[in-house]
Parts: C-alpha cells; sequence; structure tokens
C-alpha cells in the first residue's frame, strides 16, 4: 500500500507533498523521479522512528525487520476465481510515467502492476531478480569496464504480442540518461552512467556496459517501458500520462476516469506467468479524512488509513449494541446525545449542535460502524521513518553546536512510544539514515551525536554563546534616550535585515564545518593524512562544529535554564512549522512532546501551523523554517537515493543554491565522497560499510534526527488475502483476491 500512516510524509512530514515516498526518495524527493515523488509522499505524511542508542549498534540489528508483514498471506488455490478489487489512491495519477517529476503512489502501483520490473523488493527490503521477466542477471566483466547481461524470460511478450529485449532497454538509457533535454525527466541516476546498450548472443539477451562502476544496477529498468513511450521525446513527455497501450504484467489499463477518480486495470489477456485471481482492480481516488467512510460505503475494499480510522474498524469488529436512545425525538437532549457521541469516538470539532442533526449524525455514524464490521486493521511499520529535520542555513541552527543540543536534549525513545505503543507496534527509535532495521546496510549510528543529556545540551548552548538570564534587546524600541538617532539606525537596521533574509528566504550560507569522526573517533584524513575538513571562512553564525567536552557542567547547574537563554540581545527562539491538514495530529503530539524536551534546556519553539499545500512547497523546499517533521522512504539503494537528501549544497552558476533533495542545508564533502564510493564499489560489503561510515558523519553534524519508523495501518475487507500492510516488499498484485467460502486462512502476525 502507499506510504501513508500515522503523521505526514513527503519527505513524509510534510504532508501535502510527500505522497509518494514508498517509490523514491521525492521532494519531493527533488532530483529523480522516483525521488521526487518519495519526499512528496513523506512530507505531507508524517513523523517517522528512531532507535535511542548511546553507541553503534551491531550488525546483527539489521538481520529482520521490526515489524513483519500483514497481508493475510493465502495460498492461490485458496483464493477465489474473478471479482473487483476496489482500492483507495489518494488521486487519480496525473501521469502514468513514473519517471516524471508529478508521478506520485498512484503512478507507481499502476506500474508495478502492468508493467515489467527486472527486480522487485523482498520483506527484508533487498532487491531480488524478478522471474516473471528475467532467467538471470548478474555482472560479467569489471574491466576494463562493467558489463551487466540480462537474460529474459523467454515467454515475456508486450501486449502487443512483442518480445520484450535490447530495443526497450536502449529506448529507456536513451530517454533517462540526461543527455537530451528535449525529454522531461525527473531523473537520471544510473541511467547516465551507461556507456552502450546492445543485443547479446541471442534475442533473449542485453548487454548493458557502464562507463563507471555502478553498484546499485538493479535498481535500473523498473520499471520498464516499451520502446514505444521511450521512443521520442513526445511519446515520453505526452504518450503515458492519462493512457498506457502497450503493457507487459499481469493486468494492463483499460481506462482512466478522472470524472468517477477511477483508473481501471483489468486482466492481461497476454499475460504469461501465474494468471491474476482479480478480474478487475479498481484504483479509486478517496479523500484521506473519508477512507472510514468510503470502506463502509462499500466504495471501496482496501485503503491506507490513520490511527483513529483504525479505532472507527476496532471499535466496530468489538460492538454488539449500541444502547443510544435515538427513539423519542423529543426526550433526549442535546447535552445527553454529545455526551453519547463522544464516548463512541466521534470527532468533536464535527458534531452538529441541534439535538435533531445530532441524532441524525449520530445514525449515520452508527450505521457506518455497522457496516466496518466486515473490516480489519492490518498493521506493520512503513518502508520509511519519521525525522526531525534542523534547517541549517541561518539563525542559531546554523552553528553546529546548537543543533547538537537539540539532539542530546530529545529522548527519541519516549517519541517513538508515543506514536508506536498504542498501535501495538514495536517502538524502536530508528539508528540510521540510509537504512532500517532489517536491511543490509543497517547498524545504529547514533553514538556519533549520543543519547539524551540535558547536562550536555545545556554545555553545547553554553559553549555557543547561549546564556541564561542574559539581556533581551526589543528590536521595536530605540536604543537610548541619550542617543535618539542611534537608536532609530538600529531599529532601521534590525528591520532591514530582516526584510533581506525573510526569516529562512533560501538565502543559505552554504557549507558547514565537518567535525565527524570515522567509526574510531578519529578526524577525517585524505589520503596524504591531511585533514580534509570543509573550513568556511565567512560562517555568519560562529565556529560550527565546536563542541564542549563531555560531562561539562552547564551554567546555573543542572537543572533548566533560570531564565530564556539569550546571545547578543536574542532569545533564542526556534520556529516549528507543522502542517495543519486531516491526519497531522499525530505529527502535532511529537512536535509538542520535543518542544517540551528543548524547554528544559532552555530552547524556547514557536509552533506554527500551515495548510497541508503550503508545508513542503513553501516552507521545507524554501528553507522557511527551523524546526519540521517530515518522513523519507526507506530505499533498496541508499548509495542512489539517499545521496542528494544529504549532499552538500553548492551554489550554482547563476548564483542560486542547489540543495537537491537536502532540505535541512547541512552537508560535507566527506559525505558526498562516501556516498560517492559506495555507488563505485561492486563489492556490498564494502558499499555497506561506506554507508555506514556516511551515516555516521550525518549523524554528527546533527541536520535531521531520524524518530521512529512510521506505521503502516491499512482497512480492508476481511475475505481480501494477500493483500494490507505490505512493509518492505513489493505487492504481487496476481495473488490479491477475496477469499474461497470455506477455505481457512491464519491472519499473518503484525509483529516479525
Amino acid at each position: 500500500m502507499s506510504h501513508h500512516g500515522v503523521g505526514h510524509s513527503a519527505p513524509s512530514g510534510a504532508r501535502g507533498t510527500a505522497r509518494s515516498a514508498t517509490t523514491a526518495r521525492q521532494p519531493n524527493d527533488g532530483g529523480t523521479s522516483r525521488r521526487y515523488r518519495r519526499s512528496l509522499a513523506f512530507l505531507a505524511a508524517g513523523a517517522l522512528a528512531v532507535p535511542l542508542l548511546a553507541g553503534c549498534g551491531s550488525d546483527d540489528e539489521g538481520s529482520k525487520p521490526l515489524a513483519g508483514q500483514d497481508i493475510v498471506p493465502a495460498a492461490r488455490d485458496a483464493v477465489a476465481e474473478g471479482g473487483t478489487l476496489k482500492m483507495a489512491v489518494d488521486a487519480v495519477p496525473e501521469t502514468l510515467n513514473t519517471f516524471q517529476a508529478d508521478a506520485d503512489a498512484g503512478t507507481t502501483r499502476v506500474a508495478q502492476a502492468v508493467l515489467p520490473s527486472m527486480f522487485t523488493i523482498d520483506a527484508t527490503g533487498k532487491p531480488v531478480r524478478n522471474p516473471d521477466y528475467l532467467e538471470s542477471a548478474k555482472v560479467i566483466e569489471t574491466e576494463p569496464r562493467q558489463v551487466v547481461l540480462y537474460k529474459l524470460n523467454q515467454q515475456a511478450v508486450w501486449s502487443d504480442g512483442r518480445e520484450i529485449g535490447a530495443a526497450d532497454f536502449a529506448a529507456q538509457w536513451r530517454a533517462l540518461s540526461g543527455k537530451d533535454s528535449a525529454y522531461w525527466t525527473a531523473r537520471n541516476a544510473g541511467y547516465d552512467r551507461i556507456a552502450q546498450i546492445e543485443r547479446g548472443a541471442n534475442d533473449l539477451e542485453v548487454r548493458v556496459t557502464f562507463d563507471r562502476p555502478y553498484a546499485d544496477w538493479r535498481s535500473l529498468f523498473s520499471p520498464l517501458y516499451p520502446k514505444d513511450v521511450m521512443g521520442t521525446p513526445d511519446t515520453f513527455n505526452d504518450g503515458a500520462r492519462r493512457k498506457l497501450t502497450v503493457t507487459a504484467g499481469p493486468f494492463r489499463v483499460d481506462k482512466v476516469d478522472t470524472a468517477k477518480k477511477d483508473v481501471i486495470l483489468t486482466r492481461n489477456p497476454r499475460w504469461w506467468g501465474r494468471p491474476a485471481k482479480l478480474d478487475e482492480i479498481d484504483l479509486h481516488a478517496v479523500d484521506r479524512a473519508k477512507r472510514a467512510s468510503a470502506l463502509a460505503a462499500g466504495t471501496v475494499d482496501v485503503a491506507d488509513i490513520d490511527a483513529a480510522e483504525a479505532d472507527r474498524i476496532t471499535i466496530a469488529g468489538r460492538e454488539k449494541g449500541t444502547g443510544l436512545p435515538l427513539q423519542g425525538a423529543g426526550k433526549t437532549s442535546a447535552k445527553k446525545l454529545r455526551s453519547w457521541a463522544l464516548t463512541l469516538g466521534m470527532d468533536e470539532e464535527k458534531l452538529p449542535k441541534g439535538p435533531k442533526k445530532l441524532r441524525r449524525s449520530i445514525a449515520k455514524w452508527l450505521e457506518q460502524q455497522h457496516e466496518l464490521r466486515d473490516f480489519a486493521v492490518r498493521k506493520s511499520l512503513e518502508p520509511a521513518y519519521t525525522q526531525l529535520a534542523l534547517n541549517g542555513s541561518e539563525g542559531p541552527l546554523a552553528d553546529e553546536r546548537v543543533r547538537r543540543a537539540v539532539a542530546r536534549a530529545l529522548d527519541r525513545q519516549a517519541l517513538a512510544k508515543l506514536v508506536l505503543t498504542p498501535l501495538g507496534l514495536p517502538a524502536v527509535p530508528v539508528g540510521s539514515h540510509v537504512a532500517l532495521s532489517g536491511q543490509a546496510a543497517y547498524t545504529d549510528g547514533s553514538g556519533a551525536i549520543g543519547g539524551l543529556d540535558t547536562h550536555e545540551a545545556q554545555a553545547l548552548l553554553a559553549d555557543a554563546g547561549w546564556v541564561a538570564g542574559g539581556p533581551i534587546r526589543d528590536p521595536g524600541k530605540a536604543a537610548g534616550a541619550e542617543d535618539e538617532k542611534k537608536g532609530d539606525k538600529e531599529k532601521d537596521d534590525s528591520e532591514q535585515g530582516d526584510e533581506s533574509d525573510g526569516g529562512h528566504d533560501g538565502q543559505y550560507i552554504v557549507g558547514e564545518d565537518d567535525k565527524g569522526t570515522d567509526d574510531k573517533g578519529t578526524a577525517d584524513k585524505g589520503t596524504d593524512d591531511r585533514d580534509t575538513r570543509d573550513h568556511q571562512k565567512d560562517h555568519a553564525h560562529g565556529a560550527p562544529g565546536a563542541y564542549a567536552p563531555k560531562g561539562t557542567a552547564a551554567p546555573g547547574g543542572a537543572g533548566a535554564p533560570a531564565g530564556p537563554l539569550a546571545k547578543d540581545g536574542k532569545a533564542l527562539s526556534l520556529r516549528f512549522v507543522l502542517p495543519s491538514g486531516p491526519g497531522s495530529e499525530t505529527l502535532q503530539s511529537v512536535a509538542d512532546q520535543i518542544s517540551k524536551m528543548l524547554e528544559k534546556v532552555g530552547i524556547a519553539t514557536e509552533i506554527q501551523k500551515v495548510s497541508d499545500d503550503s508545508y513542503f512547497k513553501d516552507h521545507i523546499a524554501a528553507g522557511q523554517y527551523d524546526l519540521a517533521l517530515y518522513s523519507w522512504p526507506s530505499s533498496a539503494f541508499p548509495a542512489t537515493d539517499a545521496r542528494p537528501i544529504y549532499a552538500k549544497p553548492v551554489v550554482a552558476a547563476d548564483g542560486s543554491l542547489n540543495v537537491e533533495q537536502n532540505y535541512t542545508r547541512v552537508g560535507t564533502d566527506q559525505v558526498d565522497q562516501l556516498f560517492d564510493q559506495a555507488l563505485g564499489t561492486l563489492d556490498e560489503d564494502e558499499a555497506d560499510g561506506l554507508l555506514r561510515k556516511a551515516d555516521s558523519r550525518i549523524w554528527a553534524s546533527a541536520g535531521s534526527l531520524p524518530l521512529y519508523q512510521r506505521p503502516q495501518l491499512v482497512g480492508a475487507r476481511k475475505d481480501l488475502v494477500n493483500v494490507g500492510a505490505f512493509g518492505f516488499q513489493t505487492p504481487v498484485y496476481q495473488d490479491m483476491g477475496f477469499l474461497k467460502k470455506g477455505a481457512k486462512v491464519s491472519p499473518s502476525p503484525s509483529k516479525g
């Protein structure tokens, strides 16, 4: 299912923006199409979980996912033949081309069901060969250049009868290589490293030669579009936006009906693999705030839902009777009806005032509850995590010591429990920026920043010049009566400064001193043993990276500061931007707890709630925030997909700052180099080690603090099988269906 769960995601905290998180790192993810969709989905949706460990964990931490799938698995002989599965999506996709910038989670679902993917993702987040299309795929040469040989399934054909072959691979490479600007592509990662594609020994073989080593070669050609789509800029840009006439999956696109908000997929008569059990899949657009109502009305059979809707379904399954005095309109007061409605769990803000309207509203609610007894909640953890983002481009957080202080003030374990424990999911903080538990590259690297320590947080703030009880200048008043002109000038200068930087207007300070250390605690060294830390001479906010010695007592004793912290006449206050739309309650609760934690060390926060539509575009991407919550999807290819999220911002030729997907604006040359090295090695163990080192440095710079893995909650009809909370795994659409009458299955466990 999509990566929207409790909270927001786009990168996932930016609710409106992060709709696609599952397929790519989107702003959404802003670089590749996959990345773009990824960040959007997550921004919009939420907060994530992070491991709260003080030291680096052992390699076996990533041995299995924290939570297993919950899809009610059933053997194919227990699945009924035929039927239509109505699946909720956020919107009818604007395009069916996943490589375009406005592709979303709906685009991805269509592609998964109707197009070839050379590799899919398994339950542990690892890429695996897809036997429906590939007999084998492996690196057959490394010198002088890397060559991958694909041997295709001899039965694999497009829906027009043509064999899938080298011509399709070559067309996709040319479209996505980045060499022809006429193609409106949102990503070219990996394709830009290909030197040539040619037919192998026969029509079933495809030789792909790279001009630079590419560790994540398995990420390519998934999905694979026919040359009919990729062959020319016109067909790429416009030919696959609202229709896909040539496909090669268990389903095909029958029609896209924007008026009815449907994308109809039907069985592909030319499919050679295990035949689809369903006749039809209807992807129906339903607003997230109306999912429970849509399930009750039968508009959809399965939908991603939030915690409140999950509670409704759970309660409906337990209800035997209501005891509501609906008879006798004049005998029950509005006060009693309202009180009773609240005990049902109805939204107080949406309750009408008059007794008649209240009674009708309650009756409708109860009718829906009756229908919801046919549904169950399937839950797992999304392959995505929620983070606290710290904007390091300007203001107090441009100083690494202040960012570190924020990190040391957070009880990430408590935040994970706040979100996940009520849902019965493992409340383990996420310890890595590049992988999640269950994936090979996962190791808890949070020891590079350290765990909860308010003493250390206060010492860091003091070292950065933020002291308790200092004078706070009111910028709206003159400096003194004896020098009115001087005061007016200071006031004017202050106002001019506010106007020039607009709070956070994107005029970022580029570069941060990297005080990160390697796994042994040594400073970064180049090949000539020189310190390669990136020094910035004109840093406007002091010397980032200066670090108070461990155990240094904070001024004023062990308790919270005696008064507000101040520096140069300004109080230490951070603007905490949050989305305000439906489903944002979890993020707001997390933000409230974070604010209380920061208050204990003298950091004030000002929570600013903005519309979902504005959250990512106008605040996160534009750098108009100090603190924010959003989520990033995890990737099976972190060297490719995580790099633009943590890449050091660079100044473009026109003077603008290119942040790629690094919306915290915190990055270092060393992190970039480690990602590049991981991307260029074909030794998987070596690549994982390099990624862990990169993660340690990302932790040390404290630009983003993972909090927890996002919950994945799915409301599904009880007789649906092989559908639900998939976790890491790519859904298998041909196995989805309705349980045969009399067949029995055991619900899949929600914990791994």
